[in-house]
């Protein structure tokens, strides 16, 4: 794998962790609190600028993710910020980006001998 690939796959695994720690607030803490929404659209923005820069390095979006997908909402955040339905936004960062974790796995795995090849 290619360094590149494998430093946005790092960063990936790190801003899912993040994702992590919001959705573990829970959705009424997340409706109640701007800092939490922006935090989650923060987040949503930089998954989907990694996932551009994946799919220009050729990286395969295995199932369960779309880089087209991610580029798209992180285009959304960015240019319609006064359109973003925050039920919506949950359910990207309770359902769609856990899915993410399990689907990325392997190309994790790779991600970490690219980044340490070891002896």
């Amino acid at each position: 794998m290619e360094f590149k690939a494998a430093k946005e796959l790092a960063h990936i695994r790190s801003w899912l962790g993040r994702v992590d720690e919001i959705v573990r607030r829970g959705k009424g803490a997340y409706l109640a609190d701007v800092l939490l929404q922006e935090a989650g659209d923060s987040l949503k923005m930089k998954l989907g600028e990694a996932a551009n820069r994946l799919s220009r390095l050729g990286v395969l979006a295995p199932d369960g993710v779309e880089w087209a997908l991610a580029v798209a909402n992180r285009n959304f955040i960015i240019h319609q910020y006064d359109e973003i339905n925050r039920q919506l936004t949950w359910l990207t960062l309770s359902i769609d980006l856990p899915a993410w974790k399990v689907s990325l796995r392997a190309l994790f795995d790779d991600a970490d001998a690219a980044l340490d090849p070891g002896d």
